[in-house]
């Protein structure tokens, strides 16, 4: 059975595949729009949590939130299950198949085979969707691959109930009930605003003072725990930023195309010249993620190397500080 489905890709797969399933539902909305309604963006670092031997640096909300968010409040109604046992898993993923709806899977990526070497770590949280199954093997449609592609029965139960922080419990989401018309215009607004609440919170761990916190422990690494282990946690940082972060620029590019697109439907200029500004600190972070990765491969030329990439990110701060005061003003 192959349900007709048209795959397209996409620079972060949780908001490819939203994009994806509204799209195949009738509904044309485009990867940054789901992200910037989904208040998808955001910087926290959480030092007491470890994935891969290193503190988490998040560069987005928690997995499943963007599409809650959007869902909420554009006014479609979305299922998620997740499973104990493998059998009832993929006996409900084919009841979906037989019925014609494709579904998002939430996944670990560390054995996936069409995924590049390099790319296949223990992360739980990536999102594909399945639009088919002939004979024992499905048919997937994974966002931020270039064509779609297939994983056999036993791949493809492995990836769903794969282990460690997020495991994803065979976790299967889908949109069940949609209105006639999306109301974007009031959804922009709402998502503007959390966002903008998010990167100014006074908490230590979220937003701009998140950023300026990761910048004082940095200064503070090779002393405290070695080269080897500082250039570890800054390789987690670039790595959760332009890798996990996929896009570029931990997100931020796709932000600001979200802020031209939602300048456009609002009439709103104010919120196109914040996207070029926008764009230009994504810009910013791709420099620190160059000087960064730069130390811990060992190639930088520059003297007292850390306490610069973390100036880097002290102006970084400044500047979201600033722009986000911006855009929640111009709203």
């Amino acid at each position: 059975m192959e349900i007709k489905f048209t795959h397209k890709q996409s620079a972060h797969c949780e908001n490819g595949v939203v994009s994806n399933l509204m799209r195949h539902n009738g509904f044309e909305v485009s990867e940054p729009m789901v992200f910037g309604i989904g208040s998808g963006l955001l910087f926290s670092y959480l030092p007491f949590l470890k994935v891969n031997h290193a503190p988490v640096f998040t560069y987005r909300v928690m997995p499943g939130l963007i599409f809650n968010r959007f869902a909420k409040r554009v006014g479609i109604k979305i299922k998620r299950e997740k499973f104990k046992n493998l059998k009832v898993a993929k006996a409900r993923l084919d009841e979906y198949l037989e019925k014609d709806n494709p579904v998002g899977l939430q996944v670990g990526v560390y054995n996936l085979p069409y995924f590049p070497e390099e790319y296949r770590f223990h992360f739980n949280a990536h999102n594909l969707v399945v639009y088919g199954k002939e004979n024992n093997t499905y048919l997937i449609s994974d966002p931020v691959m270039e064509a779609v592609t297939t994983l056999s029965d036993s791949e493809l139960e492995k990836v769903r109930f794969a282990k460690g922080a997020f495991a994803p419990k065979g976790h299967i989401f889908c949109p069940i009930a949609f209105p006639e018309k999306l109301n974007l215009e009031k959804a922009i607004v709402k998502g503007i605003k959390r966002t903008c609440r998010d990167m100014t919170a006074p908490l230590p761990i979220v937003g701009v003072k998140a950023i300026r916190w990761v910048a004082q422990n940095i200064r503070k690494w090779p002393k405290k725990l070695g080269p080897k282990r500082a250039n570890h946690y800054l390789g987690q940082i670039v790595r959760m930023q332009e890798e996990i972060g996929t896009g570029g620029g931990g997100f931020r590019y796709i932000y600001a195309a979200f802020l031209q697109e939602a300048g456009q439907l609002l009439k709103n200029d104010k919120l196109s010249e914040l996207s070029e500004e926008m764009t230009a600190i994504g810009d910013q972070w791709r420099d620190f993620a160059i000087e960064a990765s730069r130390i811990y491969k060992k190639r930088s030329d520059q003297t007292d190397a850390y306490n610069k990439v973390a100036d880097q990110l002290l102006v970084i701060a400044n500047k979201e500080e600033s722009f986000f005061k911006a855009l929640k003003k111009s709203i």
